[in-house]
């Protein structure tokens, strides 16, 4: 049997793709690729990915979904984690999010990784979000 190699996209439900595309793009730098809006369900998704990488964040807006605010305690998703490749660039992504008035922890490091330094910042929907950065040697 053949192995999985990698996560293709990661799709997230929000409660107004409006709202989530543009701040998606401006803080996280991504760029939207595909866009569906089914007139006849009401489903509407787009998908986002980072310029010259591989992985892509589907943002989906379904008709009829719970809108309540996104609890990490409920069973399903916890958090999304984006890995960058130093802490050098997390000190960066820190300045970026800063400039764009995010609220976020600033960089301290990983209980679960040693060696490892997360910023946590939440989206317009309270999904958790982390940027990693890996111990360096």
């Amino acid at each position: 049997m053949s192995k999985l190699t990698s996560v293709h996209h990661l799709a997230l439900t929000v409660t107004d793709v409006d709202r989530s595309v543009p701040w998606y793009e401006r803080v996280l730098g991504l760029v939207e690729f595909a866009r569906r809006e089914d007139a006849e369900t009401g489903l509407r998704k787009v998908v986002l990915r980072s310029p010259g990488e591989e992985f892509s964040v589907a943002l989906v807006q379904h008709p009829y979904a719970d809108r309540r605010p996104f609890d990490e305690r409920v069973t399903g998703l916890d958090h999304v984690a984006f890995k960058v490749s130093s802490q050098a660039d997390l000190r960066q992504w820190e300045e970026r999010l800063a400039e764009y008035g995010v609220t976020y922890t600033p960089a301290k490091p990983s209980r679960t990784l040693p060696g490892s330094l997360v910023v946590v910042l939440r989206d317009p929907d309270g999904i958790q979000l982390e940027i990693w950065a890996d111990p360096e040697p």
